[in-house]
């Protein structure tokens, strides 16, 4: 089984922020695949599941609130049986420039508490993350208020398509495994391309 668990923060008050893009990847490809995320409260998540490619894959939202993330996805792993090598984590990423996707197969948190919480909670680092470019805020703005703003007017207007790029990455993850992935997908998104 495959595990790919989107972070941010439950709750309406979030559900625009930029933290939460996560959230919204997942969000988008559970509407795709026409998977319904019910409450798994033994694993303080929203979870659903689908078959894609001979592949069970599991989707997962944790309900812990961002640093506290890996709380929820070391559950959801034990509960499930989920290898390092078969979790996939989507999240928002200050380093990256809005729009842009990078998908890497370990590595460190990057400063990303979510990330850290999950490698802290699961003792290993072997797991492949989808950044999703946020961008950095304007020098004056402290990057924690930045991200958890909504996103900007314009930015609003290109999340959609940002989310379903990012949904097929993890459909390619799924089918090819993260090498081929990384190879299609760690380029300047499509949007920012057209700029």
């Amino acid at each position: 089984m495959r595990l790919i668990v989107g972070l941010g923060n439950p709750g309406r008050s979030y559900a625009a922020n930029r933290h939460n893009a996560g959230f919204l990847v997942v969000k988008n490809l559970a509407a795709r695949q026409k998977v319904t995320l019910k409450q798994d409260s033994r694993c303080a998540s929203l979870t659903g599941k689908f078959k894609f490619c001979q592949e069970e894959v599991l989707l997962a939202l944790p309900l812990t609130f961002m640093n506290l993330s890996g709380q929820a996805v070391k559950a959801l792993a034990k509960k499930y049986k989920i290898a390092l090598s078969d979790l996939l984590v989507v999240c928002d990423d200050l380093d990256l420039e809005f729009g842009r996707l990078r998908l890497r197969a370990s590595g460190s948190s990057g400063g990303h508490n979510g990330v850290e919480s999950i490698i802290e909670h699961l003792g290993g680092k072997e797991f492949a993350r989808l950044r999703i470019g946020i961008g950095r805020p304007a020098h004056y703005q402290d990057a924690a208020d930045y991200v958890l703003e909504d996103f900007s007017k314009k930015e609003k207007t290109e999340i959609e398509e940002i989310c379903n790029e990012a949904t097929e990455c993890c459909l390619v993850w799924i089918r090819e495994g993260t090498a081929k992935c990384m190879n299609a997908f760690n380029k300047r998104s499509k949007l920012n391309e057209e700029v």
